[in-house]
Protein backbone atom coordinates (compact mmCIF):
# COMPACT_ATOMS: atom_id res chain seq x y z
CA UNK A 1 0.00 0.00 0.00
CA UNK A 2 1.59 3.78 -0.74
CA UNK A 3 1.06 6.21 1.78
CA UNK A 4 0.72 10.12 1.29
CA UNK A 5 3.93 10.94 2.75
CA UNK A 6 4.64 14.87 3.26
CA UNK A 7 7.73 16.77 5.22
CA UNK A 8 7.07 20.02 6.93
CA UNK A 9 9.98 21.57 5.36
CA UNK A 10 9.00 20.35 1.74
CA UNK A 11 5.82 22.50 1.66
CA UNK A 12 5.97 26.50 1.40
CA UNK A 13 4.26 28.68 4.19
CA UNK A 14 1.75 31.26 2.93
CA UNK A 15 1.76 34.32 4.99
CA UNK A 16 -1.78 35.16 6.89
CA UNK A 17 -3.68 38.02 5.68
CA UNK A 18 -3.21 39.72 9.10
CA UNK A 19 0.40 39.59 9.24
CA UNK A 20 0.30 37.21 12.84
CA UNK A 21 1.99 34.20 11.78
CA UNK A 22 2.10 31.52 8.43
CA UNK A 23 0.11 28.62 7.26
CA UNK A 24 1.80 24.94 5.38
CA UNK A 25 -0.47 23.21 4.26
CA UNK A 26 0.09 19.45 4.25
CA UNK A 27 -2.76 17.77 3.02
CA UNK A 28 -6.42 17.99 1.62
CA UNK A 29 -8.78 15.95 0.37
CA UNK A 30 -10.61 15.40 -2.35
CA UNK A 31 -9.33 18.50 -3.67
CA UNK A 32 -7.63 22.29 -2.51
CA UNK A 33 -10.95 24.32 -3.38
CA UNK A 34 -13.39 21.82 -2.27
CA UNK A 35 -11.89 19.86 0.82
CA UNK A 36 -13.92 17.51 3.17
CA UNK A 37 -11.02 17.83 4.99
CA UNK A 38 -7.88 19.46 5.39
CA UNK A 39 -4.34 19.43 8.08
CA UNK A 40 -2.07 21.98 7.99
CA UNK A 41 0.91 22.93 10.47
CA UNK A 42 0.65 26.70 11.45
CA UNK A 43 3.31 28.93 12.75
CA UNK A 44 1.94 31.84 15.31
CA UNK A 45 4.02 34.48 15.47
CA UNK A 46 1.59 36.90 17.54
CA UNK A 47 -1.78 36.66 18.96
CA UNK A 48 -5.52 37.62 17.78
CA UNK A 49 -8.62 36.34 16.35
CA UNK A 50 -8.62 33.07 14.32
CA UNK A 51 -10.23 33.60 10.65
CA UNK A 52 -13.95 31.97 11.09
CA UNK A 53 -14.50 28.54 9.11
CA UNK A 54 -18.39 28.42 8.91
CA UNK A 55 -19.78 24.62 8.36
CA UNK A 56 -16.19 23.16 9.95
CA UNK A 57 -15.15 21.06 13.21
CA UNK A 58 -11.67 22.27 14.15
CA UNK A 59 -9.05 20.27 16.01
CA UNK A 60 -5.59 22.32 17.47
CA UNK A 61 -2.78 20.93 19.01
CA UNK A 62 0.43 23.12 20.43
CA UNK A 63 3.80 21.21 19.07
CA UNK A 64 6.17 23.27 20.06
CA UNK A 65 6.43 27.15 22.11
CA UNK A 66 5.43 27.88 25.68
CA UNK A 67 2.07 27.16 24.45
CA UNK A 68 -1.01 29.58 23.74
CA UNK A 69 -4.35 30.39 25.21
CA UNK A 70 -7.49 30.49 23.41
CA UNK A 71 -10.71 32.53 24.52
CA UNK A 72 -14.17 31.01 23.12
CA UNK A 73 -17.11 32.15 24.25
CA UNK A 74 -15.74 34.02 27.30
CA UNK A 75 -14.02 30.71 28.53
CA UNK A 76 -10.10 30.22 28.65
CA UNK A 77 -8.46 27.16 27.45
CA UNK A 78 -4.30 27.02 28.35
CA UNK A 79 -2.90 24.69 25.46
CA UNK A 80 0.92 23.38 25.59
CA UNK A 81 2.78 20.81 23.72
CA UNK A 82 1.62 18.45 26.21
CA UNK A 83 -1.96 18.91 26.21
CA UNK A 84 -4.43 16.73 24.32
CA UNK A 85 -5.70 18.35 20.98
CA UNK A 86 -8.57 20.99 21.91
CA UNK A 87 -11.48 20.55 19.40
CA UNK A 88 -14.04 23.91 18.38
CA UNK A 89 -16.91 24.97 15.89
CA UNK A 90 -14.85 26.90 12.67
CA UNK A 91 -17.61 29.34 13.36
CA UNK A 92 -17.28 30.21 17.16
CA UNK A 93 -15.12 33.48 17.53
CA UNK A 94 -11.82 32.55 18.78
CA UNK A 95 -9.09 34.58 20.11
CA UNK A 96 -5.71 33.13 20.83
CA UNK A 97 -2.89 34.79 22.60
CA UNK A 98 0.76 33.93 22.86
CA UNK A 99 1.82 32.48 26.24
CA UNK A 100 5.23 33.46 25.30
CA UNK A 101 7.62 32.94 22.36
CA UNK A 102 5.93 32.10 18.88
CA UNK A 103 4.49 28.79 18.52
CA UNK A 104 4.04 26.10 15.72
CA UNK A 105 0.53 24.21 16.14
CA UNK A 106 -1.22 21.47 13.95
CA UNK A 107 -4.70 21.96 12.83
CA UNK A 108 -7.07 18.92 11.66
CA UNK A 109 -10.43 20.65 9.77
CA UNK A 110 -13.19 18.56 8.52
CA UNK A 111 -17.05 19.79 7.46
CA UNK A 112 -19.64 19.39 9.54
CA UNK A 113 -21.27 16.29 9.47
CA UNK A 114 -17.98 13.98 9.27
CA UNK A 115 -16.67 12.01 12.29
CA UNK A 116 -13.09 12.58 13.10
CA UNK A 117 -10.78 12.60 16.34
CA UNK A 118 -7.22 13.40 17.42
CA UNK A 119 -5.21 12.09 19.36
CA UNK A 120 -1.49 12.99 21.19
CA UNK A 121 0.61 9.73 21.16
CA UNK A 122 3.46 9.62 23.54
CA UNK A 123 3.70 6.09 24.45
CA UNK A 124 3.13 2.96 22.20
CA UNK A 125 -0.50 2.80 20.62
CA UNK A 126 -2.89 0.38 19.21
CA UNK A 127 -5.49 -0.24 17.13
CA UNK A 128 -7.64 -1.86 14.81
CA UNK A 129 -9.85 -0.57 12.80
CA UNK A 130 -13.57 -1.37 12.79
CA UNK A 131 -14.86 0.92 9.99
CA UNK A 132 -13.20 1.80 6.82
CA UNK A 133 -11.52 5.37 7.76
CA UNK A 134 -8.70 7.93 6.49
CA UNK A 135 -5.35 7.48 9.34
CA UNK A 136 -3.11 10.44 9.18
CA UNK A 137 0.55 10.10 11.63
CA UNK A 138 2.02 13.52 12.29
CA UNK A 139 5.61 12.66 13.57
CA UNK A 140 6.69 15.57 15.83
CA UNK A 141 10.14 16.82 16.69
CA UNK A 142 11.35 13.23 17.74
CA UNK A 143 10.16 11.15 14.53
CA UNK A 144 7.74 8.44 14.91
CA UNK A 145 7.69 4.16 13.84
CA UNK A 146 4.61 2.89 12.65
CA UNK A 147 3.70 -0.55 12.05
CA UNK A 148 0.75 -0.58 9.43
CA UNK A 149 -0.27 -5.21 9.29
CA UNK A 150 3.02 -6.29 8.91
CA UNK A 151 4.47 -3.46 7.15
CA UNK A 152 7.35 -0.77 9.18
CA UNK A 153 7.23 2.98 8.74
CA UNK A 154 9.60 4.87 10.05
CA UNK A 155 8.72 9.07 10.32
CA UNK A 156 11.24 11.43 10.82
CA UNK A 157 10.46 14.70 12.63
CA UNK A 158 8.08 16.90 11.37
CA UNK A 159 6.46 14.35 8.53
CA UNK A 160 2.82 13.46 8.13
CA UNK A 161 1.64 10.08 6.67
CA UNK A 162 -2.19 9.60 5.37
CA UNK A 163 -4.47 6.56 3.97
CA UNK A 164 -7.82 5.67 3.55
CA UNK A 165 -8.00 2.71 5.25
CA UNK A 166 -10.46 -0.85 4.68
CA UNK A 167 -11.84 -2.49 7.93
CA UNK A 168 -9.62 -4.52 9.93
CA UNK A 169 -6.73 -2.33 9.48
CA UNK A 170 -4.08 -3.07 12.47
CA UNK A 171 -1.85 -0.14 13.66
CA UNK A 172 1.23 0.21 16.33
CA UNK A 173 2.67 3.77 16.74
CA UNK A 174 5.53 4.23 19.27
CA UNK A 175 6.26 8.18 19.53
CA UNK A 176 7.67 10.11 21.93
CA UNK A 177 5.65 13.02 20.22
CA UNK A 178 2.88 12.22 17.62
CA UNK A 179 -0.72 13.04 16.47
CA UNK A 180 -2.98 10.65 15.14
CA UNK A 181 -5.92 11.41 13.21
CA UNK A 182 -9.08 9.53 11.96
CA UNK A 183 -11.55 10.56 9.78
CA UNK A 184 -14.55 8.34 9.02
CA UNK A 185 -14.60 8.02 5.08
Amino acid sequence: MTWHVLHLNDVAPTPWRNGGGTTRELAVWPETQNWVWRMSVAEVAQGGPFSAFPGVHRWFSVLSGAGVQLTIENRRHVLHDDTAPFDFDGDVPVDCQLLDDPTQDFNLMVKQGVGARMERLRVPFDRTLNTPKTIAVYAGNTGARVLFNTEVLTLEPQTLIWQHLPVGSQFQVHAEHALWMEIDL
